[in-house]
């Protein structure tokens, strides 16, 4: 018979997770995975590669089945999911990175990285950090991964990520931009529905405290050790480092519907004041929610923003 303690929620993150008294985390969501695969729909080929023996972590890689003599862009995506759930082999990401690689042309590297709350932030920033030493080990072409030696531009590097991922994806470009990932030119950095917050309502939140209760409230929980909402890691527009971005151009897409899109739009505006020197793009979906390009590939906002991404990518590369 299953016990009290076992059976009592300590926390409910509805319809993230629920943690129990006895310390069981229950995922609701994002728990499913899927293994690489040829896909057939986007000619697109994947496969999983340790990067880290020392943390059990890995990513899945993508390249074009058909490869051109060049070598081609490379894009680094961190996954979205609160820092809790859902993880780089959760069927909607495997599926979109095959339609994002497919139209891009590109090769991909999707991270896996350690969740909270077993692994508190900064964990994840920190092994998402991991993960890109690990990709820039292949930069002169004699890293441990014969798909990133032979077919990936470093000199075309972007990261993305959506939701908790595009917070990662800044970050990672902020770190890039004091640390600097050796033999790496970051042309870009795409921020889908980033997951943003602070202490004080803006915009639309005041008209939605629920929304935004809930989440800062994830985020305590992914990082009980924060300062709080204002912490550079959830507000980056406080973050004394935030024009030291080390890319030459950024996109921030948003969606009407979402609960953190006026975030989206207050980073996207005080990118353009910090004295930053890069260009950014803004996109807004209309009549969409938080990440719905994950659950509706094929809509037409999703379509009209991979368009969007793809072009983003495909511009011109500038050398920082």
């Amino acid at each position: 018979m299953e016990s009290t303690q076992e059976s009592e929620i300590a926390q409910d993150f509805s319809p993230f997770l629920r943690i129990y008294k006895d310390g069981r985390v229950d995922r609701i969501i994002g728990a499913e995975i899927v293994p690489p695969s040829l896909d057939p729909k986007t000619n697109v080929q994947s496969k999983d590669v340790v990067y880290s023996p020392e943390i059990n972590q890995s990513v899945r890689i993508y390249i074009p089945k058909q490869q051109n003599p060049e070598k081609l862009p490379l894009l680094v995506y961190f996954h979205g999911g609160g820092f809790v759930v859902e993880t780089a082999f959760s069927p909607a990401y495997h599926n979109y990175l095959n339609l994002l690689v497919g139209k891009a042309n590109v090769v991909a590297v999707s991270v896996d990285y350690r969740r909270a709350p077993e692994h508190p932030v900064p964990i994840p920033f920190d092994d998402s950090w991991t993960a890109l030493k690990w990709v820039a080990s292949h930069a002169n072409g004699n890293g441990p991964e014969e798909w990133l030696n032979d077919f990936a531009d470093f000199g075309k590097v972007f990261f993305a990520g959506d939701s908790a991922g595009a917070t990662l994806a800044h970050q990672m470009g902020i770190r890039h931009g004091g640390e600097k990932l050796d033999g790496v030119n970051v042309n870009g950095i795409v921020l889908i529905h980033p997951y943003f917050g602070g202490i004080d309502p803006i915009g639309s939140e005041a008209e939605n405290l629920q929304g935004k209760a809930m989440a800062d409230g994830v985020w305590h929980f992914a990082s009980p050790k924060t300062s709080g909402c204002d912490d550079p890691l959830f507000n980056p527009v406080l973050d004394p480092k935030f024009a030291s971005l080390g890319c030459t151009r950024v996109l921030v897409c948003v969606a009407e519907k979402d609960y953190l899109v006026d975030r989206g739009r207050y980073y996207y505006e005080k990118l353009k004041e910090s004295g930053w020197r890069g260009e950014v793009e803004f996109v807004e979906t209309k009549g969409e929610e938080h990440v719905f390009h994950l659950q509706k590939p094929d809509c037409e906002g999703a379509v009209s923003m991979l368009s969007s991404i793809v072009s983003f990518i495909n511009q011109d590369v500038v050398v920082s």
